[in-house]
């Protein structure tokens, strides 16, 4: 795998297909396979905050919820 930038979704798949795949041969923890492993995911991370942000919740809207779930 090359690792580069992630600047398409199809790209993105791939990357996480590639990692999951890396997971499943249960590489050692000291080969370079782990690095690349390692940055793989740093730059998943990176394109999933860029396009999949997730909001901050409403603080409001959370209170309130959790006051519901406690019966209060």
């Amino acid at each position: 795998m090359k690792l580069k930038p992630i600047k398409t979704n199809r790209e993105y798949e791939v990357m996480l297909e590639w990692v999951d795949s890396m997971f499943d041969k249960k590489i050692k923890a000291n080969s370079t396979e782990v690095e690349k492993v390692q940055i793989a995911l740093i730059l998943i991370k990176s394109y999933e905050d860029a396009y999949y942000p997730i909001p901050y919740p409403n603080v409001l809207e959370a209170i309130k919820y959790k006051m519901a779930e406690k019966n209060i």
